[in-house]
C-alpha cells in the first residue's frame, strides 16, 4: 500500500525532507511550489492550483470539494479525465466513497489528499479498494509507513488433518525474508488457491539445527502463497524484492519482503485436511523435522502430523493470474 501514497514536500522542504521519506521507501514525491530537484530514482511533480503536474504535463486535473456541487464537478470528470486530484477538507468519507465508485466504473484514478497516516489508511480502505493515490505532507511520513505496511487481518478456519503420506522428491522452496518472524508467524500455502495452509517460519531453536527466524520452508514450486492485496503468486516466480504476507493464528498480516528464494531438490510429504464443511485442502511440505504447521494451540512439525490433528487454512474460491474470481474453479 505504501506505493499508493505520494510524499507532498512543502515549499523550501529542502533535500532533507525528500532524503528522509526515500529512506523510509517512498518513491513519488509532489512539490508544492516550484519544480523539484530530486534522485532520478524517485518521481516529481508539482503542485498548481490547476492540478497535478509531471513536467509540462497536466497529470490531474484538481477539484476542491467544499459542498455538493464541488462533488457533482467532480463526479462529471468519471471517464473523461485518466485521473483527477481531489481536495476534500470537511467530510473525508462520504465524498471519496462516491467519486471511488463513479470513477471505478469509468477507468478513472482518483488522488486524494491525506491529512495525516490515520487519514491516509482510511482513504485507502475506504470501500474496500480505496481512493488509488492519496497525497501525504512529508512529516507525517514516517507513520504512515509504520501504518501501511501492516495488512490487516485475513480470515482462518481450521481444517483437521487427513492423511500425510510421503510422495518423492521434489522442488521446494524456502522463502528467506528480511524480516525477523515469529515461531508462530508464517505464510498461507498450498495446492490450490482455494485452501492455503499457515507453514510456519524455522524461528525456534533445536539442537540439531540453528533457528532461521527469517525463514518460511513454504513448499512445493507450484503451490500458491498469499501476496499483498488478497493476490496469490506461484513460488516458482518469487524473486528477491517480492512480498509476501506473514501472518499470525489471529489472522493479523503483515507485508515482508523477500531477500532470498531457495530451490532444492528435497523428500516431500503431501498434508491434506478437511474443513468442518468438507472441503478438502492440501500442501506438498518438506519432508523434515524444521517444517510446523500452525495450529490454534501451536505449532506442529509436518513430521508428527497424524490424522485427526487441527490446523489453520485460510479458504477461497477460484484464481485466474493471481486474482481472485467468481467462476467455478475445480483443483485437485
Amino acid at each position: 500500500m505504501i506505493e499508493r501514497v505520494w510524499i507532498l514536500l512543502p515549499p523550501k522542504a529542502g533535500a532533507r525532507a525528500l532524503t528522509e521519506a526515500l529512506e523510509i521507501g517512498f518513491t513519488t514525491f509532489v512539490a508544492e511550489e516550484g519544480d523539484l530537484a530530486a534522485p532520478a530514482r524517485v518521481r516529481t511533480l508539482r503542485l498548481a492550483p490547476d492540478g497535478l503536474h509531471e513536467g509540462d504535463r497536466l497529470v490531474a486535473p484538481r477539484v476542491e470539494i467544499r459542498s455538493p456541487e464541488d462533488q457533482a464537478r467532480a463526479l462529471a470528470l468519471a471517464g473523461r479525465a485518466d485521473a483527477v486530484f481531489v481536495d476534500a477538507r470537511d467530510w473525508r468519507v462520504i465524498p471519496h466513497e462516491n467519486l471511488i465508485a463513479a470513477y471505478r466504473r469509468q477507468g478513472t484514478r482518483l488522488i486524494a489528499r491525506a491529512q495525516d497516516a490515520a487519514d491516509a489508511k482510511l482513504l485507502l480502505e475506504t470501500l474496500e479498494s480505496g481512493v488509488d493515490v492519496v497525497l501525504l505532507p512529508a512529516e507525517h511520513a514516517r507513520a504512515a509507513s509504520h501504518a501501511l505496511r501492516a495488512a490487516g487481518r485475513e480470515s482462518l478456519v481450521e481444517a483437521r488433518v487427513t492423511a500425510v503420506r510421503p510422495v518423492g522428491v521434489a522442488d521446494r522452496a524456502c522463502l528467506d525474508t528480511a524480516s525477523l518472524l515469529a515461531e508462530d508467524e508464517g505464510v498461507l500455502t498450498g495446492n490450490a488457491s482455494g485452501g492455503l495452509l499457515l507453514v510456519a517460519s524455522e524461528a525456534r531453536e533445536s539442537g540439531y539445527v540453528a533457528a532461521r527466524p527469517f525463514r518460511v520452508n513454504a513448499g512445493g514450486v507450484h503451490a500458491y502463497v498469499l501476496a499483498p492485496h488478497g493476490k496469490t503468486r506461484y513460488l516458482s516466480e518469487l524473486r528477491a524484492g517480492d512480498e509476501v504476507l506473514a501472518v499470525r493464528p489471529d489472522g493479523t498480516a503483515r507485508r515482508v519482503v523477500l531477500g532470498r528464494v531457495k530451490i532444492e531438490r528435497r523428500p516431500m510429504l503431501l498434508v491434506s485436511a478437511q474443513t468442518a464443511e468438507g472441503r478438502t485442502i492440501s500442501a506438498l511440505l518438506q519432508n523434515a523435522e524444521t517444517i510446523h504447521l500452525v495450529g490454534p494451540q501451536g505449532t506442529k512439525s509436518v513430521v508428527a502430523l497424524a490424522p485427526g490433528d487441527i490446523i489453520l487454512a485460510r479458504l477461497e474460491g477460484g484464481r485466474h493470474f493471481g486474482m481472485s474470481v467468481d467462476e467455478t474453479v475445480v483443483e485437485r
